[in-house]
């Protein structure tokens, strides 16, 4: 199955349905299942490099996005700039981060980040993912054209593509055509 842009579905993690031409499966904040993950590959992929969309990119958008997920829109330039900044990170980059203020909350299972807009919902799911040792998996295509975020769910965490039938293959077929000329 692909979404619009010739990727598998389950890569296509855009929280708004229709915004990109494709129906999405991603549940809003409250329904069960949506992790942190989720939330933060849903966040990193609201620019797509190879559209150069940006769903973010206007009070409208951020707005539509935020309310996808049960959020206060908050700030649209912090809110970009944060992503920018995200986005960084997972690709080794150590971004200066914008200020923003988490808040700690305890209940029966433990301590949680709790989060009113959406740069302080992506940035609480950067610190738990970083705590857990997994935001290391939340990473973007290797193809340039690309950069469409994912979380690698590989055994040895080594995918280097969001998809390897589109992504991937385009990359072998270039280097093979390389070593053959």
């Amino acid at each position: 199955m692909s979404d619009g842009r010739n990727r598998p579905k389950v890569v296509q993690n855009d929280p708004v349905p229709g915004a990109s031409g494709a129906e999405t499966d991603s549940p809003g904040p409250d329904a069960p299942g949506l992790s942190d993950e989720d939330l933060l590959v849903d966040f990193l992929n609201t620019v797509d490099v190879e559209d150069g969309t940006d769903l973010l990119g206007t009070e409208a958008g951020l707005a539509e996005w935020a309310a996808a997920y049960g959020l206060e829109p908050g700030d649209a330039t912090a809110t970009r700039s944060i992503r920018t900044a995200l986005r960084s990170l997972v690709t080794g980059g150590r971004p200066e981060l914008p200020s923003v203020t988490l808040h700690p909350s305890c209940d029966g299972d433990g301590v949680s980040l709790t989060s009113d807009t959406v740069a302080e919902a992506a940035l609480a799911a950067t610190v738990v993912l970083s705590i857990q040792g997994r935001i290391k998996r939340v990473k973007l295509c290797n193809a340039e054209t690309c950069q469409y975020a994912y979380y690698d769910r590989s055994r040895n965490g080594s995918r280097a593509w969001c998809s390897m039938e589109i992504c991937g293959n385009r990359q072998k077929a270039r280097s093979f055509r390389a070593k053959q000329a």
